[in-house]
């Protein structure tokens, strides 16, 4: 089987991370890769694990000298994807990417042969019951990703697979068919 790089996005609390997260622990054939970020860590990140928290100005050296696969700025912070890392994990296991919609794009603009996997929710208002029951953001801050839902969704037709995350094993085994090859493109 031939490695894939998929990469995973969606509105801020559609479960992308929990998504991905399972796939990873299911399968010793897939890794997420580490992002890049100059974001603050929130509590219980490690550095290298869920990021690799930067300063910007180490960020921004390492934009000059072409580093990422992709990167964009939003909620004030810089995030990033390491090309080299993608590159050599891809020799031996497939690679998920969870990012925004614009990392997704320039992603697939870079790699076509990338698999782009959108996850939504079933309503807004269940997305804003998530976003507020994780009780990580102030209400400015869930406002301010909100704000954002409907550039995020009116992407959804550059997408390969649109998945619906109303029922969490059933949109994760829809992920992981795709991840497979067994699911049909839209």
């Amino acid at each position: 089987m031939k490695h894939k790089l998929m990469v995973v996005s969606g509105p801020s609390g559609v479960g992308k991370g929990t998504i991905v997260k399972t796939l990873i622990k299911r399968r010793s054939d897939v890794v997420e890769s580490v992002s890049c970020t100059t974001r603050a860590p929130r509590e219980g990140e490690t550095h290298g694990k869920e990021y690799f928290f930067l300063t910007k100005a180490e960020f921004l050296e390492r934009l000059e000298k072409q580093d990422f696969l992709e990167y964009d700025e939003h909620f004030g912070n810089y995030y990033g994807t390491p090309i080299s890392f993608v590159e050599e994990t891809l020799k031996t296991k497939s690679v998920i990417l969870e990012i925004d919609v614009v990392g997704a794009l320039n992603v697939k603009k870079r790699l076509p042969e990338a698999v782009l996997v959108m996850i939504v929710p079933p309503s807004i208002e269940e997305l804003k019951r998530r976003l507020e029951g994780r009780e990580t953001e102030t209400a400015e801050q869930i406002q301010n990703r909100l704000s954002r839902l409907e550039y995020e969704l009116s992407q959804k037709e550059k997408y390969d697979f649109v998945v619906v995350n109303d029922e969490l094993e059933r949109a994760i085994s829809e992920v992981e068919g795709i991840l497979d090859g067994s699911a049909c493109k839209k």
